[in-house]
């Protein structure tokens, strides 16, 4: 019996950290966030990096500057000293003054400095950045595309789609990898503890 329950609240531990895993993998990335810094972010107060004050974590990204430093408003051109973060996977990351973010200018290859749908920016990062886009591609939904090269810009953008297709999946296959591993886990524990409770009943008869 009381090896029964030890399996159990082993089992109940394990996939309780399975869940908290798959729902930190799941989660989007905060918008102009550097990964390391997203554990900073992560609490319901979150104090100015140059701790002149606190703000409560609905204040991020709201398109106010509360922190002079911009630590408030990472996602947003706000801030005149903010810096945003392109994460341009497949790429170079980079960081941008906060003024660049829905200028209509795509400055991220991955297009995410532009997200208010303004300006349609393909992501690039694959084909290695933005440069020759910025100068040769660069289009938007209102104007349309600006030189006679629109079919390689809907190729391109195709290509950004299936990019950004490829890491929801890597990251669909690493929520099933890690199921799989702890599951395996609590079937290797319950035999364990299956065969010394079996051993220990034959000492006993």
């Amino acid at each position: 019996m009381d090896v029964c329950f030890i399996t159990l609240l082993i089992a109940c531990f394990l996939l309780a950290s399975s869940f908290t895993i798959v729902r930190s993998l799941s989660k989007p990335p905060l918008l102009g966030v550097h990964p390391l810094d997203e554990q900073y972010f992560a609490s319901e107060v979150i104090k100015c990096k140059d701790n002149s004050k606190s703000f409560s974590r609905d204040r991020l990204n709201d398109n106010f500057c509360d922190c002079v430093d911009g630590t408030d408003e990472p996602g947003t051109s706000a801030c005149p000293a903010g810096k945003f973060y392109c994460r341009n996977i497949g790429s170079t990351p980079q960081f941008l003054f906060s003024s660049r973010v829905n200028d209509h200018f795509c400055d991220c290859c991955d297009g995410s400095d532009e997200y208010d749908g303004s300006v349609n920016c393909p992501n690039t990062c694959i084909m290695g950045g933005n440069i020759e886009y910025k100068t040769d591609h660069h289009f938007s939904r209102v104007g349309g595309l600006v030189g006679d090269l629109g079919h390689v810009g809907a190729k391109q953008a195709k290509s950004g789609v299936s990019l950004d297709d490829l890491i929801q999946k890597l990251k669909g296959l690493k929520i099933l990898l890690i199921i799989q591993v702890v599951i395996t886990i609590i079937v290797v524990v319950f035999r364990m503890l299956r065969r010394r409770a079996r051993s220990k009943r034959r000492r006993y008869h």
